[in-house]
């Protein structure tokens, strides 16, 4: 466009500069309509201009430059509603945590009592219950010949054993610091109810009088004065102690299975005078008496009431479940069964064979046939007459060792009556 104006004016300049000179008032007014032209012009092409930058700048018409509506304002129904799924949700998300924290922590809880329980279990065995076991043992039987015996023994077992002066004059008793409460932590020393009294051949002959004039008084307990009398008050003051009479002697033919001989001469007594006193103590103080020989076999009747002792609490534990004879883990006649129903196939197998003369072959070829009671009991149901259910195993094969045979009519029988039988005092065979 310049180059244009530019043209154009230096045409008029150069058709009319020799009429410039003879009419100056039509050169003015010329110029000045050319200015008014130029002008107009350059107007007209800035405008244009400006259009197109403006059109370059502006959106696209119906594109995502049109301005969006205002955002409608919510209700406050909505706003609470919206605050109150918020909130719900907030909750649940506490409520998972709570219940995975309380899920650990009732898991640690498990698995700290599980542990106690082993360490208790641990600590109530024989060997362990052996180390907390103490042999008391009264001052006076120190005096006796050979009691020596009886202390070499303990030492060399290394069991613990005290001299104890407060309790019956010429007794042994026992006293165990076991583990009590959560953890073992805290010991109880408890005293044993069993209790060895030592007697020799004149002491045991006093209480035999002593018993016997009991006896013929009709029950009148008259032992004051006797050693029969500490014996009594023993009793009386803990009627949960078990006592036993341990009678030695010097002799060497003094035994056990011969006691009533010489206790005939020794005492001046017949033989059923000596048998009325022993069940009397037995009967109605609950005192059992034995005879021996020496202080070796008083020393070798202690150290086996320890040892049983020391077995007593692990019985007692496993004596409490609800099948004491079922132990945990594997064992020679069961069976394991999962959750998902494996092993079941086995059980019904080894029920089988808790029937006599049921070999593992034949119980084998039954639950092959019969993969459980329940269809075994249907195919009873569904046989016509009683012979035809007592004899529906009996031509079953049966594989043993290379060889086969049947189960035959007898087994075959035996297994209808024990599954089908009401009267539980039936003999099966």
């Amino acid at each position: 466009m310049s180059l244009l104006r530019r043209a154009k004016t230096w045409e008029i300049s150069e058709s009319e500069d020799s009429d410039a000179e003879t009419k100056p008032g039509l050169d003015s007014d010329d110029s000045s309509q050319t200015a008014s032209t130029e002008k107009q012009e350059q107007g007209s092409h800035n405008s244009a201009a400006n259009r197109g930058r403006s059109a370059a700048l502006a959106p696209p018409a119906g594109g995502s430059g049109t301005p969006s509506p205002a955002r409608k304002r919510r209700s406050k129904e909505e706003i609470e509603e919206d605050r109150l799924k918020v909130k719900e949700r907030k909750e649940a998300r506490e409520k998972q945590r709570a219940a995975r924290a309380q899920e650990q922590d009732e898991r640690r809880q498990e698995q700290q009592r599980r542990r106690e329980a082993a360490k208790t279990l641990k600590s109530l065995r024989p060997e362990n219950c052996l180390k907390c076991i103490t042999v008391c043992i009264h001052p006076v039987l120190l005096q006796q010949d050979g009691s020596d015996v009886l202390l070499d023994i303990l030492v060399s077992l290394d069991w613990k054993f005290s001299i104890e002066s407060e309790q019956l004059v010429g007794s042994i008793a026992w006293t165990q610091d076991l583990p009590q409460g959560e953890g073992g932590m805290v010991s109880v020393v408890e005293e044993e109810e069993q209790v060895l009294l030592v007697l020799s051949l004149a002491d045991f002959m006093d209480v035999v009088i002593s018993v016997n004039r009991i006896i013929h008084s009709q029950g009148v307990e008259t032992g004051v004065g006797s050693f029969w009398s500490p014996i009594l008050e023993f009793l009386n003051r803990d009627g949960k102690k078990v006592v036993t009479l341990l009678v030695t002697d010097s002799e060497p033919d003094y035994r056990s299975n011969t006691h009533s001989v010489p206790l005939q001469y020794k005492l001046g007594m017949d033989h059923l005078d000596i048998e009325e006193v022993l069940v009397y103590l037995q009967l109605y103080k609950n005192i059992s008496v034995v005879f021996l020989d020496s202080w070796q076999e008083v020393t070798d009747h202690v150290c086996a009431v320890t040892k049983a002792l020391s077995k007593r609490p692990f019985k007692l534990l496993t004596e409490g479940a609800e099948l004491p004879f079922c132990v945990d883990g594997s064992w020679a006649s069961g069976v394991r069964v999962e959750k998902d129903g494996s092993g079941l196939i086995q059980v019904w197998s080894r029920q089988i064979q808790q029937l006599n003369r049921v070999s593992p072959a034949v119980a084998s070829a039954v639950t092959a046939s019969y993969p459980s009671p329940q269809l075994l009991l249907q195919a009873y149901n569904s046989s016509g007459s009683e012979e035809d259910r007592k004899g529906l195993l009996a031509g079953l094969s049966a594989k043993s060792g290379g060889k086969e045979r049947r189960v035959g009519p007898e087994i075959s029988a035996r297994v209808y009556r024990c599954l089908t039988a009401h009267n539980p005092q039936l003999v099966l065979d």
